[in-house]
């Protein structure tokens, strides 16, 4: 089957509209009656969780809130000590956000199952999966509300520290308060875990796998004109804040010889910064925010704050790009006579993802380009305890997090039909 202009099965053409359908009602379930925002456990989501759930029970799923707030729907194996297959993404958004980033992963999980019901019956035979398969709807993975990314995805992989209960929102609701208030099982968080050979409220939580299907977010898919792309890594991130400290002088009387400009020293920097992440493969660094103190224009600039993020899918050029822009920055002041305080905000290692999955994948979509991620995702946390796999779908004009984000509903049909067939040539592969 060509991958370019896949011709999908008229069943997922037909789901793929029911997607796009959907992605565009969902787009009204918003905190903010300007623009998309939903953040996690707002009361746009709970209104959001009633309509997915309604989509998931028609498609024979049962449904549940777990104590964090994720919402997954079972569409159950003939065994029921199997093993499970999870699918899906996050449902809480930026502020401004589009209508497709995470949700269409959900939908897209909820397509499938649908798929695999129509499946059964046409066939005149119940389902003979091996396996149960899980349609994962995350509650929190943009960390907008308490400034922690992945809440929901650290719960579901069991790596949820509960010191997380404690952080506040900028209305001091604690993350503990709101799922109280969101009617979520008061019960640990640790029940939410899938965690292999555990039995918990009824079911089996022993995960075989987790596929996430995102839009990419970015124009590489658009510029090899392909609709599908396969992740092998999910980059590394390293974020400081940089402040150079100089001394405010008269524009017009101060010689040039004798000035401490904290803004030259910071433009130096910046310059390097883009420089260095022109000459490394798969580098790339940001400088996404700029202060300049007293900002008078006639005044030389006191202080510079600016924000750093550096990303690369191998830990050890990520690190040593940061030593070295770290090394240059402390060089610069030197010579300009400029103070740095250099503080790291974060740093996230780069996660592979399972090796056998992506193979299945390609095997599946021979056409599709293997990629390295740039962006986070709620795969990089779930791989570091469940196998797990990510699939792009096509950004057209590789924009993300705006109103006018988009995808093609070929592309999504192209989508549902690849999960599909990847949920049977998994089976096939079970079953042996």
């Amino acid at each position: 089957m060509s991958d370019t202009n896949t011709q999908a099965s008229t069943q997922a053409s037909t789901q793929a509209t029911t997607v796009m359908q959907r992605c565009d009602y969902l787009a009204s379930f918003s905190d903010d009656a300007e623009v998309l925002f939903r953040p996690f456990l707002s009361p746009a989501t709970q209104r959001l969780h009633g309509v997915l759930r309604e989509y998931m029970q028609a498609a024979h799923m049962s449904v549940h809130c777990d104590a964090l707030g994720n919402l997954i729907g079972r569409y159950v194996s003939p065994h029921p000590d199997a093993k499970t297959l999870l699918l899906g993404s996050h449902i809480d958004t930026v502020v401004n956000a589009g209508k497709y980033d995470g949700i269409l992963g959900v939908l897209i999980g909820i397509a499938v199952v649908d798929a695999l019901q129509d499946s059964a019956q046409d066939t005149a035979k119940s389902t003979a999966l091996p396996f149960h398969v899980d349609v994962v709807a995350l509650s929190e993975e943009e960390g907008v509300r308490f400034g922690v990314p992945f809440l929901g995805s650290l719960a579901l992989s069991g790596q949820f520290d509960e010191a997380l209960l404690e952080l506040t929102d900028d209305q001091n609701v604690s993350v503990r308060q709101a799922l109280t208030d969101f009617g979520c099982n008061t019960t640990p968080i640790s029940n939410a875990a899938y965690h292999n050979g555990t039995y918990r409220n009824g079911t089996y939580r022993n995960a075989l796998a987790y596929l996430e299907v995102h839009i990419e977010q970015g124009p590489y898919l658009e510029t090899v004109n392909q609709p599908l792309g396969i992740v092998s890594h999910i980059a590394g991130q390293s974020r400081a804040h940089l402040t150079f400290h100089g001394e405010a002088g008269h524009a017009g009387t101060v010689p040039m010889h004798l000035r401490k400009d904290a803004l030259a020293a910071a433009a130096e920097v910046v310059l390097e910064i883009e420089r260095l992440a022109h000459s490394q493969d798969h580098l790339v660094a940001t400088v996404g925010r700029i202060q300049a103190e007293p900002g008078a224009i006639n005044v030389i600039a006191a202080a510079v704050s600016l924000t750093l993020d550096v990303r690369h899918p191998q830990d050890d050029m990520r690190l040593a790009a940061v030593q070295h822009l770290l090394d240059h920055a402390q060089q610069v002041c030197a010579k300009r006579h400029v103070q740095l305080d250099w503080q790291t905000l974060s740093e996230q290692a780069a996660t592979p993802l399972e090796p056998e999955l992506a193979e299945s994948l390609q095997q599946l979509l021979p056409h599709a380009p293997t990629m390295i991620s740039g962006a986070g995702h709620d795969a990089m946390v779930i791989a570091k305890t469940i196998p797990s796999a990510l699939l792009f779908v096509r950004s057209p004009n590789g924009i993300s997090h705006h109103p006018d984000e988009t995808v093609l509903e070929p592309d999504v049909a192209a989508a549902i039909d690849a999960v599909c067939r990847f949920v049977g040539h998994l089976a096939e592969t079970h079953s042996k």
